[in-house]
């Protein structure tokens, strides 16, 4: 029988590796899972390509993507707002790459590829630098850009061609989830954490409890789930 429930969070992200791209769910401090991302600095993983909403600015005590970018595990950001003072210091430093995504467009990746597309136009971004590649550099270095993207005029606007993220792997925070792997999210917890565990070919949660769940209550349904690990914190509501 279907039991997506793993004991301890080691036991999923054993499949972790270095080089790996992982997208991340959460919005600013919510929905962040914190726990599963400070267990995966205790892997030996590095060189790895973080997809975010944003650099984890405001988690206390440098846990969560801070904490990733402070012990140099990074060394590719796709993000909107990687507005972190750790990942300033090691971008100036040359140690992290950059690529700048508007977060509507970040979100929409992430939906394509869980969606199966093959892309999609968006007017974000067309006529300015992002539509060069994706303005991905590392600092110090000669400047590194991504060939142009295709841009296409519709209806006398211009698009430019977005293709989707099919990251490796997902790091997910849910507030409930049952052994199918069914996930509930609450309230704006629910943010990126569905694009990412859609997109992801492996899709590891953080629930904060595990439960039957109505199926009305089910936010993503479990085929897109491969692993669960439990974390109570809080009473069920």
């Amino acid at each position: 029988m279907i039991d997506k429930i793993r004991s301890h969070t080691a036991e999923p992200l054993a499949e972790v590796h270095s080089g790996a791209s992982i997208a991340i769910g959460g919005f600013g401090q919510v929905g962040v899972p914190v726990d599963l991302i400070d267990a995966l600095c205790e892997q030996d993983v590095r060189e790895l390509h973080i997809i975010a909403n944003n650099g984890g600015r405001g988690l206390p005590g440098e846990r969560g993507i801070g904490r990733l970018l402070k012990e140099n595990r990074v060394r590719r950001f796709s993000c909107s707002f990687p507005i972190n003072p750790t990942f300033f210091e090691r971008y100036f430093n040359g140690e992290v790459e950059i690529e700048l995504v508007p977060q509507g467009t970040l979100a929409e990746r992430l939906r394509a590829g869980g969606s199966g597309l093959g892309g999609f136009f968006t007017p974000t971004a067309a006529g300015t630098m992002l539509a060069d590649g994706g303005f991905v550099t590392r600092h110090g270095d000669p400047e590194e850009t991504l060939s142009t993207k295709e841009s296409r005029v519709i209806n006398g606007r211009t698009y430019v061609f977005e293709e989707p993220l099919r990251p490796d792997f997902a790091l997910v925070k849910a507030h409930r989830a049952d052994r199918y792997g069914n996930l509930r999210f609450r309230l704006g917890a629910r943010n990126f954490n569905p694009l990412a565990a859609m997109a992801a070919r492996t899709t590891i949660v953080q629930a904060d409890h595990i439960g039957p769940l109505e199926p009305d209550d089910i936010h993503l349904p479990g085929p897109f789930v491969d692993h669960v690990v439990a974390t109570a914190l809080e009473p069920a509501r």
